[in-house]
């Protein structure tokens, strides 16, 4: 009877030990998913909180870089989302975000060329360097002689509008060849040419007149014409006033008395004749006179170097 009961002990601890790998096989997954989800945890947490990091961060402003950064760039941005050019011609480069669109800079417009100077310079004494604007404009800034010395061409450092200056060899003088009425002296240039003035040795009959072509001159620009002179003492027979004239290419007349006998001696002076504004409307030949022969006195000592025709102020 002790041997019957003895079989089945050993069996149960035979199944016993049988059991026991299975259940570690069962338990090991469920305890490796418990040590995972303390990990987990972790990782979610630190998403959240990068996902808030984020939504606190401010979002980048626009920055305006030097012209030596900006020098690789072609586009620019400002803040109101329009693509402008500087005053300087800088450039403005900052990255696209969002909704923000990038136009490319236009460059700025290089400076025109003086006003019908091609066809101004076909008169020019001595010959012109116009390979480059720089060199022209530089030429015509201190002046360039026209018509054998008797004009001068130059551009207004202010308005780069065209400058002309007629000698008086360029004016109608009355009786001006007759030694016993005017005589011809040479005066010398600041740039060390030397033109001809027409001094008044002694008349009644004063009269000067004068053409020139106002197609020449910068359309848009207000000019005006005015007789460069000087008195030269003993100046005499100035007390009645000289008549001066303008004539425009459309035959608007400008006309007034000037007094002499009031300007200063022994000095260059301008005596104004009139202004326009060079336009369509005044395009052709303009006349400007200076004269004086109702009151019969005899006058002399007035020297004349030319008209000029600049803009005014």
């Amino acid at each position: 009877m002790g041997a019957e009961f003895s079989q089945p002990e050993a069996s149960q601890q035979q199944q016993q030990q049988l059991l026991q790998p299975q259940q570690q096989q069962q338990l090991q997954p469920q305890q490796q998913q418990q040590q995972l989800q303390p990990q987990q945890q972790k990782q979610q947490q630190q998403q959240q909180q990068q996902q808030k990091s984020q939504q606190k961060q401010p979002q980048p402003q626009l920055q305006t870089l030097s012209n030596e950064q900006t020098s690789r760039g072609g586009w620019i941005l400002s803040p109101q989302r329009e693509a402008k050019p500087s005053a300087k011609n800088t450039r403005e480069v900052v990255k696209p975000s969002g909704s923000q669109s990038l136009t490319p800079v236009k460059p700025v417009k290089e400076a025109s060329f003086p006003h019908n100077y091609e066809e101004i310079l076909k008169d020019a004494d001595l010959p012109v360097d116009k390979s480059s604007r720089d060199k022209l404009c530089d030429q015509l800034y201190a002046g360039v002689f026209l018509d054998h010395k008797t004009k001068k061409y130059w551009l207004d450092k202010k308005s780069n509008a065209n400058c002309f200056m007629l000698y008086a060899k360029a004016l109608s003088i009355t009786w001006a060849e007759n030694q016993n009425y005017w005589k011809w002296l040479p005066q010398k240039e600041a740039s060390g040419t030397v033109t001809e003035v027409a001094e008044l040795k002694r008349v009644c009959w004063l009269e000067v007149h004068g053409k020139f072509d106002t197609r020449k001159l910068s359309p848009g620009i207000l000019y005006e014409v005015s007789f460069v002179v000087m008195l030269k003492d003993p100046a005499q027979g100035w007390e009645v006033p000289v008549n001066v004239r303008l004539v425009l290419p459309g035959g608007k007349k400008q006309e007034h008395k000037e007094k002499l006998i009031e300007k200063l001696r022994m000095r260059e002076i301008e005596i104004p004749v009139g202004e326009f504004v060079a336009s369509g409307d005044n395009a052709g030949e303009m006349e400007f006179s200076l004269y004086e022969y109702e009151g019969g006195m005899w006058k002399q000592g007035l020297v004349i170097e030319g008209v000029a025709i600049k803009p005014k102020n």
